[in-house]
């Protein structure tokens, strides 16, 4: 007797890149993840990222949707300014900051891959001094949002 079993296969995610602009702050929201992929889209009304920094165990990829971005890649810090359309990868381990160099919201689509198992934590991201340097905290110069009311990326 020939026995049927239910095998449950991955499910596509539709997401999309519509998000709220800003007149001050930033904010990151999720559009899809799997256990070793992650997508976000950011949005910076001005000012940057944060502090330079490393993630350990998660390789990102961006890519400039609007506006553009000033990073200081690598030890010592190498600038690339990077516009609309053109992108940046930064592997595990490698040490990177960016900044809003333009003159509209930075809009950014943000790509993470991690290994299979890892879980992420608020102490992912590791400053020059080895400490950990948590995302919303003042040393990463975290800066509340305020929605432009009515105005959005799409």
């Amino acid at each position: 007797m020939l026995v049927m079993q239910t095998v449950k296969t991955p499910e596509a995610t539709k997401f999309s890149l519509k998000v709220p602009l800003l007149s001050k702050g930033r904010t990151m929201d999720l559009l899809a993840m799997t256990e070793t992929f992650r997508a976000d889209i950011k949005v910076y009304a001005e000012g940057g990222e944060n502090t330079l920094h490393t993630h350990a165990e998660e390789d990102h990829l961006f890519l400039v949707l609007q506006g553009q971005a000033t990073f200081h890649l690598n030890l010592p810090e190498e600038v690339v300014i990077v516009n609309r359309h053109e992108g940046v990868l930064v592997p595990k381990g490698a040490y990177y900051w960016f900044q809003s160099t333009g003159d509209e919201n930075l809009v950014l689509f943000r790509v993470g891959n991690k290994p299979s198992g890892y879980v992420r934590r608020d102490d992912d991201r590791v400053g020059v001094d080895g400490r950990p340097l948590p995302g919303h905290s003042a040393e990463n110069k975290h800066v509340e949002p305020i929605f432009t009311p009515g105005e959005y990326f799409s």
